[in-house]
């Protein structure tokens, strides 16, 4: 679609008073409203582009798909009220699989998401709280402690959009026993990256996302821990820091949460016995 960057003029001001004018590349952020057998359920602030991974995605954060099978298929339409307009790649249709419920109007709520915010709207925290089909507790994955301090420089080289724009999240999957990144996206939105992350799961038919890690590169915010249960993800690891009620849920999820993961330090919130230390000599 060509409308992942865009080229825009600028006026570059030094505090010595020099002044030049060229051209700068941003990252574009569009609304995306995803649709469910032809009924609105959402709009999201994203990056164009993983469209399809963005819709699944979400509907796994929404309890609404959990498998591969749930997702049928999607289609860009034109924009809302357009009849036959021309296709504006803002709107998109979910069909889902035989059998799997269609959300209810209850879940299907009137909301809007900003690119930094992928709960506003819901109503309560009750409501956010969705129960997730995998229990991430369960999984007995151990990650040495060296390999997870190599994964913020992993993703980091692989952020392509980033380098040209400066205004981009990251999301990566991690085999936490290869240290191998399985697939990176990136979007203006934390959450919107993220959930691309799971829909390419749930196009590949790999939920439950046991044994992997799922790095961020920005903060650890509650709906990112929910999406990580959501998708059976058992550890999640942030640049930067946890709220408070992040870390609750990944207490109560049974998430390992690691934040602050820069250089050769990080704090864990909770989980810690899933990361291996090596042993202090003398100690």
């Amino acid at each position: 679609m060509g409308r992942i960057t865009q080229r825009r003029p600028v006026v570059r001001i030094a505090l010595d008073g020099a002044t030049t004018r060229r051209p700068d590349t941003l990252a574009v952020e569009e609304p995306l409203e995803i649709r469910v057998a032809g009924d609105p359920l959402a709009v999201t602030m994203r990056t164009p582009g993983h469209d399809v991974e963005l819709a699944a995605g979400f509907l796994v954060s929404e309890g609404v798909v959990s498998r591969g099978s749930d997702f049928r298929s999607a289609i860009h339409c034109g924009g809302p009220g357009t009849g036959g307009a021309e296709n504006t790649y803002n709107v998109l249709d979910v069909a889902l699989g035989p059998g799997v419920a269609l959300p209810s109007p209850d879940v299907a709520r009137n909301f809007y998401t900003t690119s930094s915010c992928g709960v506003c709207g819901k109503a309560s925290i009750e409501a956010v709280q969705t129960v997730s089909s995998y229990s991430v507790a369960e999984d007995d994955v151990r990650v040495p402690v060296e390999r997870l301090a190599a994964f913020p420089d992993a993703l980091r080289a692989h952020q392509a959009v980033f380098d040209k724009t400066g205004g981009l999240h990251a999301a990566g999957l991690f085999d936490a026993e290869t240290g191998e990144l399985v697939v990176l996206r990136e979007d203006v939105g934390r959450h919107n990256a993220v959930d691309k992350v799971v829909g390419w799961a749930v196009l590949n038919d790999r939920l439950p996302l046991r044994r992997h890690v799922l790095m961020v590169s920005g903060r650890a915010s509650f709906e990112l821990v929910q999406k990580a249960a959501m998708a059976g993800i058992p550890v999640l690891a942030a640049v930067s820091a946890p709220s408070s009620l992040a870390v609750e849920l990944a207490e109560e999820q049974g998430i390992t949460l690691v934040g602050f993961l820069r250089g050769t330090t990080m704090n864990v919130y909770a989980g810690a016995e899933r990361i291996v230390v090596p042993a202090v000599a003398g100690v």
